[in-house]
């Protein structure tokens, strides 16, 4: 258990997940262009799962470049409604448009973690979270924008469902930790046959 763990991300969130698993670790975010990434995968018609588990290696391998010898966890997540993949609103307009479509409807959370050491690919795997949102007038979607503001565009669906957001929703399935991007019960049981953590 001496291989030094660090998570290759700048979200507060996976970060707190971490800390209250106990575990050991660095963060650091990672420095590549996501857009830039996802738009040929999308061209070619890639699956959001795919799509989720190509960020999450690319991160993990970015900061692994910068950690010879560590272990890095990379992590990301898409969103899907049927064929669609949404990405972070880049206005309150769009954020609104988002809220319109995912009305009345269930979509789907596809949660990545790749693990690598030393640009070599460890381990991955995607978990999944199906919501379902309330069916919501557009008066309302209104009002809860304008008091969210602007943390409605720092996620892909325009909501946190750990805070305000949880409103929006009649039904969730799927567990806390991938609708937050990190799976943490595969990852710490990943981690525990790797010996990375006491098992």
């Amino acid at each position: 258990m001496t291989s030094r763990l660090v998570l290759a991300s700048s979200s507060p969130f996976r970060r707190q997940l971490m800390e209250n698993a106990g575990l050991s670790f660095v963060a650091v975010a990672a420095d590549i262009d996501e857009r830039a990434i996802e738009a040929p995968l999308e061209r070619k018609g890639a699956t959001p799962d795919a799509v989720a588990v190509v960020l999450a290696a690319a991160k993990a391998k970015e900061v692994a470049g910068r950690y010879p010898g560590a272990l890095v966890i990379g992590s990301d997540q898409t969103m899907s409604l049927g064929n669609r993949v949404f990405h972070k609103p880049v206005d309150m307009a769009q954020a609104r448009e988002h809220l319109l479509a995912l009305s009345g409807r269930t979509h789907r959370l596809n949660s990545a973690i790749a693990l690598v050491r030393d640009g070599e690919i460890l381990w991955e795997h995607v978990s999944h979270a199906d919501l379902t949102m309330r069916r919501l007038v557009p008066e309302f979607i209104d009002r809860h924008l304008s008091r969210v503001g602007d943390r409605a565009l720092k996620s892909v669906g325009a909501y946190q469902l750990e805070g305000e957001g949880i409103q929006l929703f009649s039904n969730v399935d799927g567990d806390y930790f991938t609708i937050l991007g990190l799976p943490m019960l595969p990852l710490l049981n990943k981690l525990r046959n790797l010996e990375v953590i006491d098992g």
